[in-house]
């Protein structure tokens, strides 16, 4: 006979599953009208990852976004703010209080996953390891009150096949999706990673993933970055619909780099630099972006990220100004 803990158990996963159904993401409707604009600012941009990038505590970062006027936040899911292994109970239910007391969605938790690392162990269990992590977010994600992840691919790794490499990706997806679901909550992988980051193999990797709580988050970085022109950046929104539940934005520019060859007396080209500089001109042509996005339909919320060494310095003063330029761009679109 099932024990009164197995059965109480089946009962949680019954609900879990139930809950994933009822609070799915939305995706597109097709239709313009549609279309709304949100915004959420990600705790990344006050991180100090970047060279001079200042540090916020997360409920100065949190008092930051209500003040600079943002309606949500996306928090990353690791140290130095929301990692699942500091947050205990009490620590979970303070902090979706505070979310509450300042009227701030939370949009989302930004986990950080690379699911071909450790390939050329086979030994070692990573997928599982990834896949276990990311059940952990996802339940830290369900108790402060949001119900997706941001998530990434993987590398690729030299002297691994890459179909093997592609296959990892799907299943550690796949996996994901499952520990995802128990606590209804969607993973949006963001094209950012080696793998699947052009949009043909991003639309198969979904595909072969097949799990309805595995969607996208779309920018138009990597894009960009790839060589796509705006109608092809169109064009990739346009087949990637189904999917798209999230997007993120940050501008940049591209400062060309060179090495001096003292022998030749002579210069040859390095690989460009890309530097962020505020919302407005700079490499990525984001009025085509938008207006693609609202060509679909697009309903979800716009993360903006100061994610790269900035103009103008890491300054919190800088960092702000920043982050409000991104408001008064948005502005058209709403």
């Amino acid at each position: 006979m099932r024990s009164a803990v197995q059965l109480c158990l089946g009962m949680v996963l019954v609900c879990a599953g139930s809950v994933s159904r009822a609070r799915g993401q939305e995706v597109p409707t097709g239709n313009p009208q549609d279309f709304k604009v949100k915004t959420c600012l990600h705790s990344v941009s006050y991180a100090g990852v970047w060279r001079g990038q200042a540090t916020l505590s997360v409920d100065d970062f949190l008092a930051k976004a209500k003040q600079l006027g943002y309606d949500g936040v996306e928090l990353m899911a690791k140290r130095p703010h929301v990692s699942p292994v500091d947050y205990d109970d009490v620590a979970r239910q303070r902090l979706r209080a505070r979310l509450d007391q300042l009227g701030l969605k939370l949009v989302a938790l930004a986990a950080y996953t690379d699911f071909t690392a450790g390939m050329d162990k086979p030994g070692i269990p990573q997928v599982e390891i990834q896949a276990a992590y990311l059940g952990e977010v996802a339940r830290l994600a369900r108790d402060l009150g949001t119900n997706m992840v941001r998530v990434f691919t993987g590398y690729e790794r030299p002297g691994i096949p890459y179909d093997q490499q592609y296959a990892t990706v799907v299943a550690g997806l796949r996996l994901a999706g499952q520990q995802a679901a128990r606590y209804g909550v969607t993973l949006a992988v963001q094209n950012h990673h080696d793998i699947a980051v052009s949009p043909e193999a991003m639309y198969w990797l979904l595909n072969e993933v097949n799990h309805p709580n595995v969607k996208l988050a779309w920018d138009a970085w990597s894009p960009t970055v790839l060589g796509l022109t705006p109608e092809q950046i169109r064009q990739s929104i346009l087949k990637l619909k189904p999917f798209i539940v999230h997007t993120t934005a940050a501008q940049y520019i591209s400062v060309q780099r060179y090495r001096y060859l003292p022998d030749l007396v002579q210069y040859t080209k390095a690989e460009a630099e890309n530097l962020e500089v505020p919302m407005g001109p700079g490499i990525i042509d984001y009025d085509s972006f938008f207006s693609s996005l609202k060509e679909i339909g697009y309903r979800g919320y716009v993360a903006y990220e100061i994610c790269a060494v900035t103009e103008g310095g890491g300054s919190i003063e800088n960092l702000d100004r920043t982050a409000r330029r991104f408001l008064e761009y948005i502005k058209k679109f709403r």
